[in-house]
């Protein structure tokens, strides 16, 4: 601890502090212009000048330990900072003070400045190309925050300053037109603007860089499983705009392109604002009566033809947790069947198997938080930098800052481009691969063996397992070079706190839960999972509350918590709780629903804000299973693939327009708020689940979503300490809760394992291949995934701006492929796999290796899932959507090339 004296007073700041941070402490506000205290500290503005020692200096580049008397106030100091900033203001047009609401404008007020200071001619002009950030070169100060910006806390590098002297200004770094540049639209050089330079659609400019408008409502974000805290500005009962909160536990002010700007699909006219009954063929207009009436007899005639087992709900990854909760509930009580699912057996199925089987709960081990303190990062099957972009933002700044990156992926996209070592596998080899890794920590001794003897079991199976696991033997099954494994390994073994990030790489394929379960392994060899010697691992969840859904029991298998439906001690308390019989046989997974469907067993599906058809794999089945099903039942923004199929489609709200909570993908509990009504007779989930119980003779006895969570915490330990009540007063708190006033646990087993032994337990799995593999009818393979500017399905981000930003999906291709096949960049082609077809455009591109391809999901009319194979995690039915063998054939009229189904 430092400790000096403020105008006479004394001050005690840590280490490191600056006299910026000591005069704030000591009550003293001093003004800033080139400051943001996420960002380095550069002192050009000069308006925060204080004399130490008698001599002038600037308090945010001046660290606290070098100052022993420092003095703030004096005629002699506020006329030096009123020059400084008049000198600043006066290069500026008469408009960056005139009637202005920036930061520059409010310190100029304070300091007494008037707006006749701003005298500038301007004439550098405006860059209005981008759909969301726009630049007015006229009012730039050259302060740099925005460069800091993107290049500190985004980590994108976008941005530089060019020109000379007065003439300076901020332009993209690839010196043409700002939509053409690498910017990602994380909005951070509006939030940071303080003259408004640079500005947001919707907002006042420089205003974002004060605080949010007084019409704002905070939420949590409803994309992607990071679980951002945003501010949502309201006007006229419509969402205006969306500005990251800057108190935000996870994102701590920062936020993407779709949490931040892609908001306008509330206001698109497509949204279904009315229920839709299907009538002789066609989805016509109906009331709510109708449509309840419809379902409830719909529903009643299902019971009746095949019992409570010919009814089943697919749950949803984008609804709240109290609207999971209700849905699983209504099937288990009303119903009196466990079929129901959600999307995570589509994504993170082996996660929650691999993990609970590992150490005993079904989430990471860790918190985002504890990476901070990470000095290496094995980055697995995840592209966080496209798919989770405020965690890639923060994995990579902590790679700037000396972390070692290891990084594990087929393709050179994201962190991958920052690694200390990247393995690029095959797809499909996963499991090899990670044993190839414990190969070498078992054999250069770089594992923690007092917690393998005191913490953990099987290690004498695994070590005998791995015996056939050298790294030749890896590097052959992968394709990964050898050195590049041991490499890895003992950069990840000598470490000091490792941690583990993986994504849908490791989970969707034909053995996705034992990758999750070997790749658990390596956090177990070294100690470094419940204890201050690693960071564990944790899954990064892709929809927003993928984790909720699952672990509210909208799964067959389990209860809210996870609690086993097969254990009669769960049963009974859940019926002590629900007052009502729980059927103690597990119910249909996601896949088994659409089989029975097609047999005539499923009567009536019930789908919650998924569109199935767009989304799930061999698409061509799932649209005969809806076909098939005598009552399919779908919740809607939009009229969806899967709306189209529908009997009864009623409309829904989407996430900024609904009360409730998500949990993110470090298990944290999160409020959402509603910023403005659903249109039309749009209604939340919730109530529209609540309003189909009615209408069956059903009372759920949860008026509200704050009912509902309480109930689950009566029912479920593990959320026994949550309400509405403790998240509004305390922002965000992880699960496992036992206590209303004791703190949820972000780092889990510290005091033992939950497993039946208390042990970590070791999986010693042989390696097995994919579902498919290239051979001469289809050579090449296909990995499937996201893109930065789209989310799922594209239902939402394809009604923004931002479809302007990325307006089609592409199939990238490695120019040596794309030459065999006589391919150009922008070529429509055709791909063909063992299930069926899809026509894409060609981006060639060095990302992916020779014989892979990548494409994205967004665009429905694409088919992409209709290439994708049937094949599925042999433990939790996961789908492999990471491997599926394809080939192209040419599209008809296209002037270029050959392309066919031979690999030369």
């Amino acid at each position: 601890m430092t400790r000096l004296q403020i105008d006479g007073r004394g001050v005690t700041v840590p280490d490191g502090a600056s006299l910026l941070d000591a005069a704030r402490k000591a009550g003293v506000d001093l003004p800033t212009l080139c400051h943001d205290d996420r960002l380095t500290p550069v002192g050009s503005c000069r308006a925060c000048l204080v004399r130490v020692n008698g001599a002038v200096t600037a308090a945010c580049v001046t660290p606290a330990a070098e100052a022993g008397r420092v003095e703030t106030v004096g005629e002699e100091l506020e006329g030096l900072r009123h020059d400084a900033v008049k000198l600043i203001a006066s290069a500026l047009p008469p408009r960056a003070l005139h009637g202005a609401d920036s930061e520059l404008a409010a310190l100029c007020a304070r300091l007494g400045i008037g707006p006749e200071a701003a005298r500038g001619a301007g004439g550098h002009g405006r860059d209005d190309s981008h759909p969301y950030v726009r630049l007015d070169r006229d009012l730039c100060i050259a302060c740099g925050r925005c460069v800091r910006m993107c290049s500190e806390v985004q980590g994108t590098f976008a941005l530089t300053l060019v020109g000379r002297g007065a003439d300076t200004v901020v332009a993209p770094g690839t010196g043409g037109r700002w939509v053409d540049s690498d910017c990602v639209a994380c909005g951070g050089c509006v939030d940071t603007c303080p003259t408004g330079a640079i500005w947001q659609p919707g907002l006042v400019p420089g205003a974002a860089a004060l605080r949010p408008p007084a019409e704002s409502t905070r939420t949590t974000c409803g994309y992607c499983g990071v679980g951002c805290s945003l501010e949502a500005v309201t006007e006229g009962g419509r969402v205006a705009a969306v500005l990251p909160d800057r108190t935000g536990p996870v994102n701590r002010g920062h936020a993407c392109v779709k949490g931040r700007f892609a908001h306008g699909f509330t206001r698109s006219p497509e949204r279904l604002t009315q229920p839709l009954i299907r009538r002789g063929g066609s989805l016509e207009s109906a009331s709510w009566e109708e449509a309840l009436d419809r379902i409830a007899r719909g529903l009643h005639a299902a019971i009746g033809a095949g019992g409570p087992d010919a009814v089943a709900a697919i749950s949803s990854a984008r609804a709240t947790n109290e609207e999971n909760y209700l849905l699983q509930k209504f099937l288990r009580t009303a119903i009196g069947t466990n079929n129901i699912d959600n999307c995570s057996r589509l994504c993170h199925s082996p996660s929650a198997a691999g993990l609970m089987a590992s150490f005993g709960l079904a989430g990471g081990t860790d918190s985002l938080d504890d990476l901070d303190q990470a000095d290496c990062l094995l980055v697995v099957g995840a592209n966080p930098v496209e798919a989770h972009p405020v965690v890639g933002a923060r994995l990579l700044g902590l790679d700037l800052h000396g972390a070692h990156l290891i990084v594990v992926d087929p393709r050179l996209v994201g962190l991958a481009h920052h690694a200390d070592v990247h393995l690029r596998p095959r797809p499909g080899g996963n499991v090899a691969l990670f044993h190839g890794i414990a190969h070498v920590l078992l054999a250069e001794h770089l594992v923690d063996e007092d917690f393998l003897r005191r913490r953990a079991t099987g290690l004498a199976e695994l070590t005998a397992l791995l015996a056939d696991y050298p790294p030749e033997k890896a590097a052959a099954l992968t394709g990964v070079p050898a050195e590049d494994i041991v490499a890895a390994a003992k950069m990840f073994g000598r470490s000091r706190r490792p941690g583990i990030v993986y994504g849908l790489g490791v989970t969707e394929h034909l053995h996705g839960t034992d990758g999750v379960r070997t790749l658990a392994n390596l956090t177990i060899l070294r100690g470094a999972v419940g204890t201050d010697q690693g960071c564990g691992i944790i899954p990064l969840r892709g929809q927003n509350n993928v984790q909720g859904a699952s672990d509210m029991g909208a799964l067959p298998d389990v209860l809210p918590g996870y609690a086993k439906v097969t254990d009669p001690s769960a049963r009974a308390r859940a019926e002590h709780v629900w007052g009502t019989a729980v059927p103690a046989r597990p119910g249909l997974r996601i896949p088994d629903m659409f089989a029975a469907a097609r047999a005539g067993k499923l009567r009536a599906l019930w789908i919650v804000g998924e569109d199935v058809c767009a989304t799930d794999p061999d698409a061509t089945r799932v649209a005969e299973a809806l076909d098939a099903c005598p009552l399919v039942i779908c919740h809607e923004l939009f009229l969806s693939a899967t709306a189209r199929r529908a009997d009864v489609i009623l409309p829904a709200a989407s996430w900024l327009e609904k009360d409730g909570t998500f949990v993110n993908f470090d298990r944290r509990f999160q409020r959402v708020r509603p910023a403005a009504p659903p249109p039309g007779q749009a209604r939340s989930d919730f109530d529209a689940i609540n309003a189909i119980a009615a209408a069956f003779g059903a009372d759920l006895h949860c008026p509200t979503p704050a009912a509902a969570l309480a109930e689950c915490a009566r029912l479920t330990p593990h959320f026994a300490g949550l309400s509405h009540e403790r998240l509004d007063r305390g922002g965000a708190v992880p699960w496992p809760c036992p206590r209303p006033d004791r703190p949820g646990e972000a780092r889990l087993y510290t005091d033992g394992f939950l497993t039946p032994d208390g042990r970590a337990h070791l999986a010693a799995v042989p390696y097995l291949p994919p579902g498919e593999e290239p051979d001469a009818s289809f050579p090449l393979v296909l990995v499937t995934g996201r893109r930065l500017m789209h989310y799922n399905s594209g239902s939402m981000t394809r009604r923004t701006d931002n479809l302007r930003l990325a307006p089609l999906d592409q199939l990238d291709i490695h120019p040596d492929d794309a030459g065999r096949h006589g391919l150009r960049d922008g070529d429509p082609i055709i791909v063909t796999s063992r299930h069926g077809n899809a026509t894409l455009i060609i981006r060639i591109t060095t990302e992916t290796a020779p014989g892979q391809l990548f494409c994205a999901f967004h665009f429905p009319d694409d088919h992409v899932n209709a290439l994708t194979s049937p094949h599925v995690d042999l433990a939790t039915s996961c789908p492999e959507y990471k491997v599926t063998a394809v080939r192209l054939h040419p599209y008809p009229g296209s002037p270029s090339g050959r392309a066919d189904n031979t690999p030369g």
